[in-house]
């Protein structure tokens, strides 16, 4: 008995110590001249659909069949923003690009970015301008490096004016100026695209896609 407690207080320290370690990762410091948007601990400094999402092993996940945007308190024009995140098999969420506050992200915002698992089959059929790191509706990214899902992708997000450059895991996928986006998905406008301020977040589809190491540098 006394060796199965032992056993049970060991397993108990070792989780404890994985828990913990996720946590200081991400509360790492930022990048010189970044700062960090999340403390991997709980959603200080977001706003917006903060009841749709939780912190969950040192990540911001969307809770299974919520969804909205969540978004940050500050509002951006010009900056760059670094993240890792994680897909679930089929995975779909988005990132909020100069956000407004309400409505559609990638409508009433510049756009959503397309944070998806693209090569799940019921993907299969989607408009280019639907996958992973697509300007949704309005310019498509390319495709093919994403890591395996369940494995951890590392992305940057440059925004300057009206221009837009994907880097994931290394490779620019995504190099769009959005002022000359003419031709819509389904033809429907998009008319936040030529904002130049807004918030930046996570527009949620109700799959449970985990973020973090959130960190962002004004230009």
């Amino acid at each position: 008995m006394q060796m199965t407690r032992r056993v049970f207080a060991a397993c108990a320290l070792t989780v404890a110590s994985c828990q913990a370690t996720a946590r200081a990762e991400d509360a790492s410091p930022a990048p010189e001249g970044f700062t960090s948007l999340f403390n991997g601990t709980d959603l200080a400094g977001w706003a917006g659909a903060v009841d749709n999402y939780e912190v969950r092993d040192g990540a911001i996940v969307c809770k299974p069949g919520k969804g909205g945007t969540l978004h940050t308190k500050e509002a951006y024009g010009d900056f760059v923003v670094r993240f890792e995140f994680l897909l679930p098999p089929g995975g779909n969420n988005g990132l909020a690009i100069r956000y407004p506050g309400s409505g559609d992200a990638a409508y009433t915002g510049m756009c959503e970015l397309q944070v998806l698992d693209s090569e799940h089959p019921k993907y299969a059929k989607l408009d280019s301008r639907q996958y992973h790191g697509s300007a949704y509706g309005m310019a498509a990214a390319r495709r093919g490096h994403l890591r395996p899902t369940g494995e951890w992708n590392e992305q940057q997000v440059t925004v300057k004016g009206s221009r837009i450059t994907v880097e994931l895991n290394g490779t620019t996928i995504l190099e769009t100026d959005l002022k000359d986006a003419t031709e819509f998905l389904d033809g429907k406008a998009h008319p936040g695209k030529d904002l130049q301020e807004g918030f930046f977040g996570f527009a949620g589809h109700g799959d449970p896609v985990m973020f973090r190491r959130i960190a962002i540098k004004r230009l």
